[in-house]
């Protein structure tokens, strides 16, 4: 990564998570799989468009996210987590502990569920590997309807 104030491996994190809003988007996309730019914007916290487009792009950029066309809707882009951002589960899942232990936050009952099972990092694989979900940046045939 060019312009890196060190080599400390907090520092390394902290220049591409350390903002507002990047974690957000992982977690986000960690609990739920796929999700277009709409469905990111919506979430709870209410991130303004133009940072949500630009954290999109640093994170792919980083190799946490891949995007790829929405095979219905070409004009829009589908989101989800690459291994590397997959990896981050344990992180996320310590940091909701903490948060819910000292800081008194509420998580919802899915991420509870997920933290107190140890299941973080397996449901964040299956989201993302979900065999009815077309592979990343390969064409596929239309999913079919359930």
């Amino acid at each position: 990564m060019p312009g890196k104030r060190s080599s400390c491996p907090i520092n390394t994190c902290l220049e591409i998570f350390g903002d507002r809003w990047s974690l957000l988007v992982i977690r986000d996309l960690m609990l739920s799989g796929f999700r277009s730019y709409k469905e990111l914007l919506s979430s709870e916290e209410g991130i303004a468009t133009n940072i949500l487009a630009d954290r999109l792009s640093k994170l792919e950029d980083a190799g946490i996210i891949a995007s790829r066309r929405d095979p219905e809707d070409g004009r829009k882009l589908l989101y989800r987590l690459t291994t590397k951002g997959i990896d981050l589960a344990p992180i996320l899942r310590e940091m909701a502990r903490w948060s819910t232990t000292h800081e008194g936050a509420h998580p919802s009952p899915a991420t509870v569920e997920l933290v107190k099972a140890n299941r973080f990092v397996q449901e964040a694989r299956r989201r993302s590997e979900d065999e009815s979900l077309p592979p990343l940046l390969a064409p596929s045939p239309r999913r079919k309807a359930r």
